[in-house]
């Protein structure tokens, strides 16, 4: 971005909180009532890249570029900081972070020990501080995950991350069977085995939150197929039966895994 384009920019955003001549909605916004937009944003770009949309990502990233302004402005009215300091923030936290190419002269440090370096100067001792909670839990997990091994807290083999959800497993059904059924017992067995689960994906070098995120696509994707076949027998969905639906869900899937064979030969 250009001076002039990001001057352009920041000047709309002040003319949009102008306290007498500004928009309405605009002067209403606090960094609470903007956070859910922000978060909007955020799985737009997501949905973007993910199409390789990049005239979508292009408008995408200037949506999301306009919520950290809008946040910069309302912080510059209240004397916090405005844009200038999030750029210096950002500028200066690279550059400690990358010693090895801007001081190559000066003494080495793993990106870890870095990091763990601005915890204990911000007063977070802990090696699970400031992982924010409001983070998708499968995210978070994995988040939490990484910093566990980055101290040898985690299994060096496949193996018993493998026996470790079938372990979990073995618990859920346990807590399922049991008569009575305890639901909070059961939740927390399904959360363990959750987090085991993507540990074992971590480990085969994938993240879960966007493995997930295909396999709901693939689902989706193959769902709407069996709608359309329901449709073709002149069914709908609550009038065909669950054989019915199997019955088109495997044509489905025969269907693609042809198609897919296809195009590797």
């Amino acid at each position: 971005m250009s001076d002039s384009s990001l001057s352009q920019l920041l000047s709309v955003m002040q003319r949009l909180r102008d306290p007498e001549q500004g928009c309405v909605w605009d002067k209403q916004q606090t960094f609470a009532s903007i956070a859910p937009y922000t978060l909007e944003e955020c799985y737009e770009v997501l949905e973007a890249i993910s199409r390789q949309d990049f005239t979508d990502l292009k408008q995408e990233l200037g949506d999301l570029l306009f919520q950290i302004v809008f946040y910069a402005q309302m912080a510059s009215e209240q004397g916090h900081f405005n844009f200038d300091d999030i750029c210096q923030t950002i500028t200066q936290k690279l550059i400690r972070r990358h010693p090895e190419l801007f001081h190559p002269q000066g003494p080495s440090a793993s990106w870890e020990q870095i990091k763990q370096q601005e915890r204990q100067e911000k007063q977070q001792y802990s090696l699970l501080d400031n992982i924010p909670h409001a983070m998708p839990a499968l995210l978070r997990a994995d988040k939490i995950q990484q910093r566990c091994q980055t101290v040898g807290f985690d299994w060096e083999t496949l193996g018993p991350v493998v026996d470790k959800v079938k372990e979990e497993l073995e618990e859920v059904m346990e807590e399922a069977t049991r008569q009575p059924r305890n639901p909070e017992r059961l939740e927390e067995e399904l959360g363990d085995l959750l987090f085991a689960t993507v540990n074992l994906t971590r480990h085969l070098g994938s993240r879960a939150e966007t493995t997930l995120h295909k396999a709901n696509v693939k689902f989706e994707r193959r769902f709407r197929h069996v709608e359309q076949i329901m449709a073709k027998q002149g069914l709908t969905l609550e009038q065909a039966s669950l054989a019915q639906m199997e019955l088109a869900w495997q044509q489905v899937k025969y269907e693609e895994k042809a198609e897919n064979e296809s195009h590797a030969e």
